[in-house]
């Protein structure tokens, strides 16, 4: 087990306030939290942030997400318990996420916009920027899974 480094949040606290407003704008805006909370699963299990991944499935149970379905995030493509625009959501990330030499296909992009109208596709675009930056922070930090459960009201979950 690593122990955790600096605590980025205290040592630059104005731009750590900056980004949280932006995540917390994209939780406002009319992109489904479930779904978020799913993509933000998702790439945090891509990107190996074990704190991120934690808080997230807390906080879906806490917002009525089936435990199985927080099983299945990782075998999206051969769950049978997510429906089209879930799995758009999951592909969309994952290739945001992990961009490839050409970026973003054309045919990925067209199943994406089958799905999502293009305010909502660039909302869960916003959102898969924003979990990528979490997740790279809680990693370079070594941000202990769990550590802020109290202060962020994730105790409720029922998952210490």
């Amino acid at each position: 087990m690593s122990i955790a480094r600096a605590d980025y949040a205290e040592l630059s606290t104005d731009l750590f306030k900056k980004y949280l407003a932006f995540s917390m704008a994209i939780k406002a805006s009319g992109l489904d939290a479930k779904l978020r909370h799913l993509v933000d699963i998702r790439v945090s299990q891509m990107n190996g942030c074990a704190f991120c991944v934690d808080m997230h499935v807390k906080e879906a149970k806490i917002a009525g997400e089936r435990e199985l379905r927080l099983h299945h995030v990782a075998i999206w493509r051969e769950s049978p318990l997510f429906d089209a625009r879930e799995r758009a959501a999951f592909a969309w990330a994952e290739a945001l996420t992990r961009l490839g030499e050409h970026g973003v296909t054309d045919a990925l992009y067209d199943e994406a916009r089958a799905q999502f109208d293009e305010k909502s596709l660039a909302e869960l675009t916003f959102a898969v920027m924003a979990i990528n930056g979490w997740n790279r922070a809680s990693i370079a930090f070594r941000v202990v899974p769990g550590s802020r459960d109290a202060a962020y009201g994730l105790t409720k979950a029922g998952l210490a």
